[in-house]
């Protein structure tokens, strides 16, 4: 639980904290699921994907990412210090999903406050996954973790853009 508020509170030690710890991994995974969890359960109301499709789908995004991220940050965009392997930046990049956990507050029928929850909590994680990035690349440029989490979106949407498309998808919601 205390790496949870401390991921919530973008504490960048953290992040260099699970990064060394490989049995963190579980702890991430489960983050990453209860931010499916939550995501969907606060997007249900409102014709979402449903719980489980949205979960299946948080955890293969987290996995897809992770592993984009680290070919870009380690091996395109590396600096001199930068030591890391796929697993570290699976378990910093599961506790940068600590802020979707929130969007179980996305259950308050109001469509409003369901819109804020939801931008709020996009934002909080977009800032924390440039955080798990620079710490999991040992990056001294907060420019340069903000490049690869660029990059590896835009890869990552790519793909899954190709992917739809070619299993007939395109068009239609996930």
């Amino acid at each position: 639980m205390s790496r949870i508020v401390r991921a919530a509170k973008l504490d960048a030690s953290l992040y260099g904290e699970v990064k060394a710890d490989k049995r963190a991994l579980g702890q991430a995974v489960g983050i990453v699921v209860c931010s499916g969890l939550a995501s969907g359960v606060g997007g249900a109301a409102s014709g979402g994907i449903g719980i489980l499709k949205m979960t299946i789908l948080v955890l293969v995004i987290w996995y897809v990412w992770s592993f984009i991220a680290y070919i870009i940050g380690a091996r395109l965009l590396a600096e001199d210090q930068t030591k890391t392997d796929h697993g570290e930046l699976l378990r910093t990049v599961g506790f940068a999903f600590t802020p979707g956990l929130f969007r179980i507050m996305g259950i308050i029928p109001i469509p409003m406050i369901k819109g804020m929850v939801f931008f709020a909590t996009t934002i909080w994680m977009l800032i924390a996954l440039v955080i798990a990035v620079k710490q999991a690349l040992d990056y001294k440029s907060t420019f340069r973790a903000v490049g690869v989490f660029l990059f590896s979106s835009i890869v990552q949407a790519i793909i899954f853009l190709f992917l739809s498309f070619v299993l007939g998808g395109a068009g239609k919601p996930v």
